[in-house]
């Protein structure tokens, strides 16, 4: 069935501020009322590292309340994994808590940059974090040699699952260095400790597509729904936004060709749809995204169709 989504605008525009950073990249986020969900994301300050931030959408008035606010949490000391940036990734309540899996990242040499995944902790409904540790809850491995990065976390059936995306390779292309990754499964008893076999669960599917990135995963009476980012490819160099399946939350079957959300004729989408989120209000299924440029143009909300 045919996914037909809605456009509802662009909501949230860093630019309409008075803020010297920009990018409004990776949204998402939980409900901290009946109504308003607080919203994360990631900019650039003047140094170009990636710094948090969070604004409350109230849905009962459908507009962004207050202006956005800076996150309490610091970069990692030189040489650590998020020296360079913090940008969260997936956000969970356990109990009392709020956690925050985010991407770390720092620069390289041979390469731009290196991804890891960490972890930090809320205890006043996300206004600020403490870091789990100063090291990263998931990292390049014996298998995985390369970086890791966006994530999704679902405690589900008495254990924590996490859709991430791996990297597999860099490869020199017109002299430029490309990424190759697409997203793996791991398990934990605990949301820190991750057991993992290097299971893919998104692999590629079209020739030379190079990227998946960003899974958003549910889970229903119908089973697993995953919406995530993909390019390369004969769909677009651009990112577009796909879609796939399972019973267990393992074995995927894509099914993109059903999103009807494309990009659009002119404006701040038409050229990318990308970095999806995915949240249910009042009975109805609303994704979040970002448009060109990963996210320079803020980001917007669709409505799915019944």
């Amino acid at each position: 069935m045919t996914q037909n989504w809605k456009k509802l605008g662009l909501i949230f525009n860093l630019q309409d501020y008075e803020e010297k950073y920009r990018y409004s990249t990776l949204p998402s986020g939980f409900w901290s009322s009946e109504h308003i969900i607080r919203l994360f994301f990631s900019t650039r300050n003047e140094k170009n590292q990636s710094i948090p931030y969070y604004v409350d959408y109230d849905f009962s008035k459908q507009k962004i309340v207050g202006c956005p606010k800076v996150i309490k949490i610091n970069l990692g000391e030189l040489g650590t994994f998020d020296d360079s940036g913090i940008m969260p990734s997936c956000i969970i309540s356990n109990g009392k808590e709020i956690w925050m899996y985010y991407i770390g990242w720092n620069l390289g040499v041979t390469v731009p940059f290196r991804n890891s995944i960490g972890l930090a902790v809320s205890t006043d409904n996300g206004v600020s974090f403490d870091k789990k540790f100063d090291g990263p809850v998931l990292d390049r491995s014996k298998k995985e040699p390369h970086f890791v990065a966006s994530n999704c976390v679902l405690f589900d059936n008495n254990i924590y699952k996490m859709w991430y995306l791996s990297c597999v390779k860099w490869k020199i292309i017109d002299k430029e260095v490309r990424h190759y990754y697409h997203i793996k499964y791991a398990t934990s008893k605990d949301g820190i400790d991750w057991e993992r076999n290097n299971e893919i669960a998104i692999d590629f599917r079209y020739q030379n597509e190079y990227a998946i990135s960003v899974p958003r995963v549910i889970k229903d009476k119908d089973g697993y729904k995953m919406w995530y980012s993909y390019r390369g490819g004969d769909k677009s160099e651009y990112y577009r936004i796909g879609y796939a399946e399972s019973k267990d939350g393992r074995k995927w079957n894509r099914k993109d060709e059903i999103v009807n959300l494309d990009v659009s004729e002119t404006g701040w989408d038409s050229k990318m749809v990308c970095y999806p989120f995915i949240l249910d209000y009042n009975g109805d299924r609303y994704l979040l995204y970002n448009g060109n440029d990963y996210g320079k143009t803020g980001f917007g909300l669709a409505i799915l169709e019944k």
